[in-house]
């Protein structure tokens, strides 16, 4: 019941800009600034005025199978979707937080719909000829925003999962990427591989290709 009166609560933030005449809102949110392996992934997601997906919230505060499950509804019920990525190499040229953003004007531009307002977790914007709104936690408050962050999240685990078969060494499977004790001791014994993030502070050194 919990979810389902929060999917309520969510739907009803962005029936709002609805009532504005707003035709298609599109939430964006992204998935894997913290790592330190793997890409970043944004996705931006637009959904109908009345949605039904009573379930979607932030993707960090459901279970994995949920976010599965809850990824084939938002597949199915979305006007349209789209997903891009910021590589390890992207990343470590530019800094996360232009990749990140790059990636997230991407996937607004891969929408198959022209998005009338924009909504972004967190607090900057992206670079895209369209009303844009950055709401910190906003995965928590908007259905379109926490939509994204669900498809995004699911993307990259999924890419996560494939790593893990060409580095088995490292646990991606697990770990995502993330800086996990097993993670960080599998970097001291292994070394690091091209998905990993140069750039990285780990703590106690001062970049992760500082360590060998």
């Amino acid at each position: 019941m919990a979810l389902l009166v929060g999917g309520r609560r969510l739907e009803a933030f962005d029936r709002r800009y609805m009532m504005r005449g707003v035709r298609h809102l599109a939430g964006v949110d992204e998935a894997g600034r913290g790592a330190l392996a793997g890409p970043v992934v944004a996705a931006a997601v637009v959904l109908p005025s009345s949605s039904g997906l009573d379930g979607v919230n932030d993707s960090k505060k459901i279970g994995e199978k949920d976010r599965e499950a809850l990824y084939f509804e938002i597949l199915d019920r979305a006007i349209s979707i789209g997903v891009a990525i910021g590589t390890p190499r992207r990343i470590d040229r530019y800094n996360i937080l232009n990749a990140t953003l790059f990636a997230m004007a991407k996937a607004v531009e891969r929408l198959e719909v022209t998005p009338d307002v924009i909504l972004i977790d967190g607090r900057d914007r992206i670079n895209v000829p369209r009303m844009v709104i950055a709401i910190p936690g906003g995965d928590g408050k908007s259905m379109a925003i926490a939509a994204a962050s669900i498809v995004a999240k699911v993307t990259r685990d999924r890419m996560m999962r494939r790593l893990h078969k060409r580095y088995p060494v490292y646990n991606f499977t697990r770990n995502k990427g993330y800086g996990t004790k097993e993670h960080l001791e599998a970097i001291t014994k292994h070394g690091t591989v091209p998905e990993h993030r140069k750039t990285f502070r780990v703590k106690g050194i001062e970049k992760i290709d500082k360590m060998f």
